[in-house]
């Protein structure tokens, strides 16, 4: 017998399930899109920005070091993580706020919303199986997509939905990790981003009581000069040690006393979180270079849904033979919400000249 052969005897699946659920995610065409959506900048505009490829590893990353430590399944945290961020559409969160804004100006109340996108990705639109829908993931990996973002009961979520998940409960440990992994991950990284690309400076960055600590940090390696690319990897490497840090010191007590809510930071870390978020959200999600591309991915957005809607048969085969069963309002906007950037520009650009 070949040293390899002895792997072919192997009868049962040597993975636990939700390493299983794992790599039915990252072998699905949504999870290799991610790479083409943006996370804060277009995809195009350079090879070192994050994208919500990049983004869901770090997420991923962050939440498997949290479980290990809290003695949680890590599989499991990173199933979540991998999978939290399939349901976006291009364009980042605008383009969701868009795609939602047609749907609702075309009578459908529920609109559209990425978490119950993620989870109709995995569990309606990937095919990969000839007897049933989705990627056949395990319950808890479901739940996990689902209801990881607090809140978590919301009101536009199909009945049977809540009764099989009973969304008055919270998630698994493991969906809360990721809901803050998400959180340390794209604090860290859009802020390295930011600074790389000029939107924002260490200067600016002085606002923040908690941004200040970590500079603090910096400077004390003896890491000094601002302007050098090595000054912001410390920074973001503190800034990531020390929210991660803090997580297990404040949540590993509360999970053994079986509180609520045991996943977060004290209410004073809290404080300067938001704070911190509050400055990036003012000095540079909206600055007017990120404010332009949005807009025109806004537009992008707009223009697919109207021509779609206008004239179905541009729909791929796959989209295409869903209007015999299920709304076209629905299937246009699946079709849109699957799409990278470039495809979605591209395809704009077909439909009415280059933007």
């Amino acid at each position: 017998m070949q040293p390899h052969e002895r792997f072919y005897k192997i009868d049962k699946d040597f993975r636990n399930p939700y390493a299983r659920d794992r790599d039915r995610i990252i072998h699905s065409g949504s999870f290799r899109k991610l790479e083409y959506k943006t996370q804060v900048f277009l995809n195009h505009e350079g090879d070192f920005f994050r994208t919500r490829l990049t983004h869901s590893i770090e997420v991923s990353q962050i939440a498997r070091s949290i479980t290990n430590q809290l003695g949680l399944n890590e599989s499991l945290s990173e199933a979540i993580a991998l999978a939290h961020d399939l349901g976006h559409t291009p364009f980042g969160h605008v383009g969701g706020d868009t795609l939602d804004e047609c749907l609702k100006d075309d009578g459908f109340k529920n609109g559209f919303e990425h978490n119950f996108q993620s989870f109709r990705v995995v569990t309606k639109l990937e095919k990969r199986y000839k007897e049933f829908d989705g990627l056949n993931l395990t319950f808890a990996t479901l739940e996990g997509i689902l209801k990881h973002s607090y809140p978590y009961n919301k009101s536009f979520l199909p009945k049977v939905i809540d009764e099989q998940f009973d969304l008055n409960k919270h998630p698994s440990y493991e969906a809360m990790i990721v809901d803050r992994a998400d959180e340390i991950a794209y604090i860290s990284h859009d802020i390295d981003d930011g600074v790389n690309s000029g939107l924002i400076s260490f200067v600016d960055l002085q606002e923040s009581e908690l941004a200040v600590e970590i500079l603090q940090k910096v400077e004390a390696e003896g890491v000094t000069d601002a302007n050098d690319e090595m000054f912001r990897y410390r920074f973001s490497s503190h800034l990531i040690n020390h929210l991660v840090y803090s997580l297990l010191d404040y949540s590993k007590d509360r999970i053994a006393a079986k509180v609520e809510m045991p996943i977060g930071f004290d209410k004073a870390l809290e404080t300067k979180i938001k704070k911190l978020k509050k400055l990036l959200f003012h000095k540079m999600y909206q600055h007017n270079n990120i404010m332009r591309r949005m807009y025109a991915g806004k537009q992008a957005v707009k223009g697919l849904y109207k021509g779609l809607m206008e004239e179905e048969k541009m729909l791929p085969k796959f989209y295409y033979q869903q209007l015999q069963t299920r709304n076209k309002h629905r299937v246009v906007a699946d079709y849109i919400a699957s799409m990278s950037d470039r495809y979605a520009l591209n395809f704009f650009n077909e439909m009415y000249g280059k933007i």
